[in-house]
């Protein structure tokens, strides 16, 4: 539940700002624990219904969160107090979300805590791949290195998942758009046609005979069909917020043909980034695993980078568990492995996610230079069906008349 507060610092300074809390007491208890003393303390709930509901909907952007890793980089750079730093960006934000947020972040680390465990309380902004990597840094003590890394990765992710986004989009609208239009004609237009050709009483084509069987039930069943897709969809949904279902629907993005491959490398791409992200931080290949397991968004290698983190405890080498399974490229398993052997485990993991990165963009270049040719050819087939299973039999009417 949030909270909104208004509090004096040990300073005498009026401050306000929100505090997520599971009731009033624990919020109380909260900003006493940051120092602050307590003016008051009142449930954000209590707006308006429409306010509710956009802040329900509100989210931080990922190319909020890279500008505001780099500024970070650049402030610590220049020796500014962590507080400090907060302070400003939360002065500076202009989404509202990211601005409160980056104000408990503030208020946590003038009450003690690390930049790190202060990040970790804000999971919707701050994924648990970035508040380890602060954590590295602030232990290491290249806080503002670590902060380009994240701002880089961050940077090279979002590109590659907007653009593996944006060449799926176009082909999902003109589908979607010539069902519906498709529709429209089999319910409105083709019943009115219909009539007269069988009215006119001559020999009906089979393929007109089909489009008239699917005009009829889509008119008679139609509305059936609609409740039956609506609820098989709530159910798609909620099997898939299931571990079972998010299991199904990994295996299932993988083994598309032709999409599932583009996936597979995008997946391949950012296991590869995020491990050589984090063990140029610092962080050791097991935690590294762990990390990447959460992030990859995919259960399919979300398991298998769980049993490879379980495996390297055991003292196995990582390339040997990925060995074991199919969904790692052989090639990928013997680089992992040269690079083991070397030393040089992270130049290969970045060696390994620049080709991957390129393998998508390529494999994305390609879909968007078929998909339209082949969108035009189906297209054209299911228009020139429908007006053929229309036109010949009105032509043959008329030559009889």
């Amino acid at each position: 539940m949030l909270f909104t507060y208004k509090a004096l610092t040990k300073e005498g300074e009026e401050h306000t700002g929100s505090v997520d809390a599971l009731n009033r007491d624990i919020a109380i208890r909260l900003l006493q624990q940051r120092g602050l003393t307590i003016l008051a303390v009142d449930a954000a709930e209590g707006g308006h219904f429409w306010q509710r509901r956009i802040a329900l909907f509100e989210r931080v952007p990922v190319k909020d969160v890279v500008i505001l890793s780099r500024q970070i980089a650049t402030l610590f750079g220049a020796e500014v107090s962590a507080l400090r730093v907060f302070r400003l960006l939360a002065q500076e934000a202009e989404n509202r979300l990211l601005r409160d947020k980056l104000t408990a972040v503030a208020d946590d680390i003038q009450g003690g805590a690390s930049i790190s465990d202060a990040l970790a309380k804000h999971s919707n902004v701050f994924s648990g791949f970035y508040v380890n990597m602060v954590r590295a840094g602030e232990e290491s003590g290249k806080l503002n290195q670590t902060f380009e890394y994240l701002a880089a990765y961050l940077d090279r992710s979002y590109a590659l998942t907007v653009k593996t986004r944006n060449a799926l989009i176009y082909p999902a609208f003109v589908i979607t758009t010539f069902i519906v239009v498709m529709v429209l004609m089999l319910t409105m237009v083709f019943p009115r046609l219909a009539t007269i050709i069988i009215e006119a009483g001559q020999e009906i084509p089979i393929y007109t005979q089909v489009v008239i069987s699917i005009s009829d039930f889509l008119i008679n069943y139609g509305l059936f069909l609609l409740v039956a897709l609506v609820l098989g969809a709530i159910w798609l949904w909620r099997f898939i917020g299931t571990p079972r279902g998010r299991m199904a629907l990994g295996r299932f993005v993988i083994s598309i043909p032709v999409v599932g491959g583009l996936f597979r490398k995008l997946y391949l791409s950012r296991i590869a980034d995020n491990m050589f992200t984090m063990l140029s931080s610092g962080i050791s290949i097991v935690r590294a695993l762990e990390i990447t397991a959460a992030v990859v968004n995919n259960a399919v290698y979300e398991l298998l980078l769980a049993e490879a983190a379980e495996g390297v405890k055991s003292g196995r080498a990582m390339s040997e568990v990925f060995g074991e399974h199919t969904e790692f490229p052989g090639i990928m398993v013997q680089i992992i492995r040269i690079g083991e052997e070397t030393g040089e485990l992270g130049n290969i993991l970045k060696t390994l996610s620049d080709f991957y990165q390129r393998e998508v963009n390529n494999t994305v270049d390609t879909l968007v230079g078929l998909i339209e040719p082949i969108l035009i050819v189906g297209l054209g087939l299911g228009v020139g069906l429908l007006l053929t299973s229309v036109l010949i039999p009105i032509y043959n009417l008329s030559s009889g008349i």
